[in-house]
């Protein structure tokens, strides 16, 4: 496993640029309104996208130089992003989000059932109607399909069958 810590210390751009689809769906597809949470937020690639179109990001990390220089890239820019130092794989949200990532983090956890447990706790912060973004490997892609489609009729594929990106949409009314 990477060692994140000194990655970020040594390069300010070490996870290099968020995936397109994530870009994308946040420029096309969020109200600039809404929560973001990015689990395991890095340097802030995909949280600084999100607060760039206006919405209020939280951010959470294991490393301290990752969580600063995110914070750091948001204050030059303005942006409502706060970041949490934390360990994904133990962190519960105080509250609901619009939109909860997981933009590559779910393959640092070796333990399979310990990722599962952080997806859920990640699907559970999403408020209904609301989208949970998924990039991973495709080793672990199976398993993360197979947990979203255990919960339907609640949640939904939104887009990404074909990509390491996955989009889930959570039901607008409890299922």
């Amino acid at each position: 496993m990477a060692d994140y810590e000194k990655e970020f210390q040594k390069n300010p751009a070490a996870c290099g640029e968020p995936f397109p689809e994530f870009a994308t769906f946040f420029r096309t597809q969020v109200d600039s309104a809404m929560d973001v949470l990015d689990l395991g937020c890095g340097q802030g690639r995909d949280a600084l996208v999100a607060a760039r179109v206006g919405c209020r990001v939280v951010g959470v990390d294991i490393s301290p130089t990752g969580v600063r220089q995110m914070e750091e890239a948001a204050a030059v820019e303005q942006l409502d992003v706060v970041g949490i130092v934390a360990d994904v794989t133990t962190y519960v949200p105080e509250q609901s989000f619009d939109v909860v990532v997981l933009d590559r983090v779910l393959h640092q956890i070796r333990d399979a059932e310990l990722r599962l447990n952080v997806l859920a706790v990640a699907a559970g912060a999403v408020r209904r109607g609301g989208y949970l973004l998924v990039a991973d490997t495709p080793k672990n892609l199976p398993s993360i399909d197979s947990f979203v489609e255990d919960l339907k009729p609640a949640w939904s594929l939104a887009s990404g069958q074909r990509s390491g990106c996955r989009i889930y949409r959570a039901a607008l009314v409890a299922a």
